[in-house]
Parts: structure tokens; C-alpha cells; sequence
């Protein structure tokens, strides 16, 4: 090794770079996986959720309808009992409505506080992803030739190693200036 250069960072270099390989590995998928989550919410907002309380609320109203139909027909028939029953059934006919109404417009609420709050920090987890997808990898590339560079030149012979001298004196061309 005495005729080579005195090269001590390349195992520092190579270190990081190994470092660098695993922390890319592990941050896509934790990135994917907030996109993913952040996707899986809307879905559920948008699709899932919207679909039961519209559903929900066909149902409801159609309920109500009957309640209503049924507490006409009994005030027809001047039936003052049964008809308190019916009015007792169309109230509660008509705050099942109105709930399924007031989740339907909490729904689109949430959806639309949804977009707002997670589009700018979505902007940036898909920049950090580009980010760790081509310029990650392009360090990881430059660290690789580095890592070359740094070999080759640590094989290199010392130039007053190869020309057999012993070091103890000036070389001709020392002595001469």
C-alpha cells in the first residue's frame, strides 16, 4: 500500500451511499402509502359514503310519503286516535329526512375540506416522490462513479515510487533548481 495514494473517505462515501439506497427504499413506499390513504378517503367520501346517504335518504323519503299518505287517509276517516299516531309517525318520518339530508350535505362539506386541506401537502409528497425517484437515483448513480473514481485514483502508484528512489535525498531535477 505504499505505493498508492492515501485515499481514507471512500468507506464514508460508500457508507452514505448504502444509507442513501435504504432510505429511498423505505420513503417510496411510506409515500405511496399517504397517497394511497389520501386517495382511500376521498373514494370513501365521494363514492362510499354519498352513495349510502342518497340511498339512505330515498328510503327516508319515501317513509315519509307512506307516514304522510297514511296520516291523510286517517284524517279522512276522522280517526283521532290513529291519527296522532300517524302525525307521531310523520315527525319522526321527517327527522329521519332530515338527517340523512344534513349527512348528505356534511358529506360534501368534508369532501370539499378534504380536497382543500390535502391538495397542497398531496403537491408536495408527489414532488418529494419525483424527488426521490430521479434525483435520489441520480445521486446514487454519481456516488456509484464517484466510488469508481476514487478506486482508480487510490490504485494509482505514488509518482517517486515508481521511479525506485528511496526518498532519502532530492531528485536530480530538485537539485538542479
Amino acid at each position: 500500500m505504499a505505493n498508492q495514494a492515501q485515499i481514507t473517505s471512500v468507506e464514508a462515501i460508500a457508507a452514505f451511499r448504502a444509507k442513501l439506497i435504504v432510505f429511498v427504499s423505505q420513503a417510496r413506499p411510506v409515500l405511496e402509502e399517504v397517497s394511497g390513504d389520501v386517495a382511500h378517503t376521498r373514494a370513501w367520501l365521494q363514492d362510499e359514503q354519498r352513495r349510502f346517504w342518497e340511498t339512505e335518504l330515498r328510503k327516508r323519503s319515501r317513509k315519509l310519503e307512506e307516514a304522510k299518505q297514511e296520516l291523510f287517509n286517517a284524517t279522512v276517516s276522522q280517526m283521532s286516535a290513529v291519527s296522532a299516531l300517524h302525525r307521531m309517525a310523520v315527525q319522526r318520518g321527517q327527522r329521519a329526512v332530515d338527517e340523512a339530508d344534513n349527512k348528505l350535505k356534511l358529506l360534501k362539506k368534508w369532501d370539499h375540506d378534504l380536497e382543500n386541506r390535502t391538495a397542497p401537502l398531496m403537491k408536495q409528497v408527489d414532488q418529494l416522490h419525483g424527488f426521490l425517484l430521479t434525483d435520489m437515483a441520480r445521486a446514487v448513480a454519481y456516488l456509484d462513479q464517484v466510488l469508481k473514481a476514487l478506486e482508480a485514483y487510490a490504485s494509482v502508484p505514488i509518482p517517486g515510487a515508481a521511479t525506485g528512489s528511496t526518498g532519502g535525498g532530492p531528485t536530480e531535477a530538485e537539485a538542479h533548481a
